[in-house]
Order: C-alpha cells, then sequence, then structure tokens
C-alpha cells in the first residue's frame, strides 16, 4: 500500500517540529518545507530567517525527514505586504497573519507541495479540520488558550481538504514534553510572537521606512487639543503606551480620578487623533460592526441569527447576530458592547467550535453614538 505524502512547513519552531514527527509516527511519507519569505533585512538583528533555517535542517535530520528551502519573498511581498501597507496608510490596523496564511501557507505553499505530489499539506498551527457529509469544517483546538482558527478564517473548502492540523488535539504542554523527549534541539526555543515572516522588530521605526505621514493635532472628544500624534498610522484603537501625552497623565477625570488615555479614533479627512481617559470610556466600546471581505468556509453564509464572534484573537467568544449580509459584507451587533473594535482586524464568527468564517471590520458603532470609528 503506497503511503500518502505529505508535505508539512517547517519554521523551526518546536509546533511545526513536533508536527512533522508526528505526521511521521502516523505512517505519512513526510517532507519538510521551510519557506523563505523576506528579504529586505534578512541579515538584521529582528530578521531570524537564517537561524530557523538551521533549526529547521536539525530537526528534520533527528525526525528523519528530508526537507528543501523555498523562497516566497516575491509572493509575500505583492499579495501579503503590499496590502499590509494600504491598510496601514488608510488609518487601519491590519492583520498579516489572516492574509499570510490565506496567500502564503495555504496558497502558494499549497501549490507548490501539490506540484511535488503531495497528497496533504500540513501545518503546526493548533486547530482541527473535520469532514462532515462531504463538507470541510474547520474548528477550535482542543487546547483553546491556543487555538488559531482566528487566523485561518479565510481558508476554503478545497484548502482545508488538503489540510492536516497534527496538534489540533494536543495540549502546548504535551508539545513541548514530545519535542524533549525525542530530542529536539529547539524544544525549549521561544514561539515567535513578531509579525508574519517579518519577526519582532520596534514597529513604528519599521513602518516608517515604508509608509508616508504627517503630523496633526490628538484632541479630546471635547474638542481640546492635549497633543500632536506622529502620523495616523502608528497608532491603534485601545493603544496605551506610547502616545505621548505628557504633562497631563494625572489629569482628573470627572469622577475625581486620574483614568489613564487611550487612542479611541482616527479622523482620517481631518488628520486628527482623537484620545479619551479610561478603559471604559465610552467612545472606546462599540455594540455594532460592519465589515468587509466576509469569506465563508462552508461556501455560502451563515442564516441570518445568533452566533458567537470575536474581534480580536486574544478574546473569549461574544454572543451577536449577524446580519445584512451580501455578496462579501455583514454586520454584526453584540449583546454586551465590545472594547476597542479596530478598523482592519478581523471579526471571525463561530458556532460552537466551528470557524464559519467572518470578514475585515470597516467600522464600528461607538456606544456613546458620538461618533464611528473608521
Amino acid at each position: 500500500m503506497t503511503r500518502k505524502k505529505v508535505v508539512i512547513g517547517m519554521s523551526g519552531g518546536v509546533d511545526s517540529s513536533v508536527s512533522a514527527w508526528l505526521l511521521k509516527e502516523q505512517g505519512y511519507e513526510v517532507i519538510g518545507l521551510f519557506m523563505k519569505n523576506w528579504e529586505d533585512d534578512d541579515d538584521s538583528e529582528y530578521c531570524s530567517t537564517r537561524e530557523d533555517w538551521i533549526d529547521a535542517v536539525s530537526v528534520a535530520d533527528v525526525v528523519g525527514v528530508d526537507i528543501e528551502a523555498v523562497n516566497f519573498a516575491a509572493e509575500y511581498k505583492d499579495r501579503v505586504f503590499a496590502e499590509f501597507l494600504r491598510e496601514y496608510q488608510a488609518g487601519r490596523t491590519p492583520n498579516p497573519d489572516v492574509l499570510c496564511n490565506a496567500e502564503i501557507k495555504f496558497k502558494a505553499f499549497l501549490d507548490h507541495a501539490m506540484k511535488l505530489g503531495a497528497d496533504y499539506i500540513a501545518t503546526g498551527h493548533y486547530a482541527r479540520v473535520r469532514e462532515q457529509d462531504g463538507s470541510f469544517q474547520l474548528l477550535k483546538a482542543l487546547d483553546a488558550s491556543k487555538d488559531q482558527s482566528y487566523f485561518l478564517h479565510r481558508l476554503n473548502q478545497a484548502q482545508l481538504a488538503n489540510t492536516l492540523f497534527p496538534l489540533g488535539e494536543i495540549q502546548k504542554t504535551e508539545v513541548r514534553k514530545i519535542a524533549e523527549r525525542i530530542g529536539l534541539p529547539n524544544a525549549k526555543k521561544k514561539d515567535s510572537t513578531g509579525i508574519c515572516f517579518i519577526g519582532e522588530r520596534p514597529f513604528r521605526e519599521f513602518l516608517n521606512r515604508y509608509l508616508s505621514y504627517r503630523h496633526g493635532p490628538m484632541k479630546t472628544p471635547e474638542g481640546e487639543i492635549v497633543g500632536e500624534h506622529v502620523g495616523l498610522s502608528f497608532y491603534t484603537l485601545g493603544q496605551r503606551k506610547g502616545i505621548g501625552i505628557g504633562g497631563i497623565k494625572s489629569r482628573q477625570n470627572a469622577f475625581g480620578t486620574s483614568d489613564a488615555w487611550y487612542v479611541a479614533h482616527k479622523d482620517i479627512e481631518n488628520n486628527t487623533l482623537y484620545v479619551v481617559q479610561g478603559h471604559d470610556h465610552p467612545w472606546l466600546l462599540s455594540e455594532r460592526l460592519e465589515a468587509r471581505q466576509g469569506n465563508w468556509i462552508a461556501g455560502t453564509s451563515p442564516e441570518p441569527g445568533q452566533y458567537c464572534a470575536k474581534t480580536r484573537y486574544r478574546q473569549a467568544d461574544m454572543d451577536c447576530i449577524i446580519g445584512g449580509i451580501s455578496a462579501d459584507a455583514f454586520s454584526l451587533q453584540f449583546e454586551q458592547a465590545q472594547w476597542a473594535v479596530t478598523p482592519g482586524q478581523s471579526a471571525v464568527l463561530y458556532e460552537g467550535d466551528i470557524c464559519l468564517g467572518g470578514g475585515i471590520i470597516n467600522h464600528a458603532d461607538s456606544a456613546a453614538g458620538t461618533h464611528r470609528t473608521r
């Protein structure tokens, strides 16, 4: 009987490394593929491609699989990074991991793997795939603290049909234990938390190299100027640190307390940044949002009704009602106002453990009814 061939993306991290070992243990013919997707400053302290490649090769040797490197830098720059910069230039805050998964890991990588004769591709994501009645569902990982279905919500039926997630039913603590038990050289390697394929770096300094920007006023909702921003692209809604409001940090609010300042709204047309005091200021709370670029994993949109959704990765599922569904747009009405709903981020819909899909947040209505966050 011919063994099924799986091409797995091996990043040099512990998750993809253990995934490769698990697949081999399950009897698959496994080939590792290391993706190089960033070249602009590959020799800098923030880009660890060379070290990651060495780790991936070392792991492949221990696990006993062949590995090759493939360069998707052109595809990444055209399909992911260009859109990333367009969104920031427009004052939104994009999530590059979502686009990177849809365009690189499950498109360019998948296409390359199929040319190698693969039956499946695999990654170290914490998620699950289930086939039911000829349709493929994306499910949350059993380890709720590591679940990455949020970042995978733009996948489609063809992509899921050819994808394996070996870690979907395993706890992260068990992954570390497996890595140590089988002697992987990267068993204690720190998880990557930087921008997809670009790494961890001073973010404002990095964006500064690619974006044009203008300084402008920083105002309170009452219109009082309290500072100057250095360019709207460099701020995100809900941001507390690095705003740059100096001498008035200790100002007392109406309740006699000195609350911290938060970014609450970007007025793109007038190049004005609005800031508020207090984590729960009404301008930071939204009961409704509208999303664009909708993608539904089943191939058809869900019926209008009650579901759960996330508007950011590290967030509990929140009850909502979906409506206004069109070809590529929808709206969500939340039972409880959501904090710092941010244009450019993803609103992802769930029905229990099933990730239905989602879209890019276009704007949100403030609970105060005084402005729309765009």
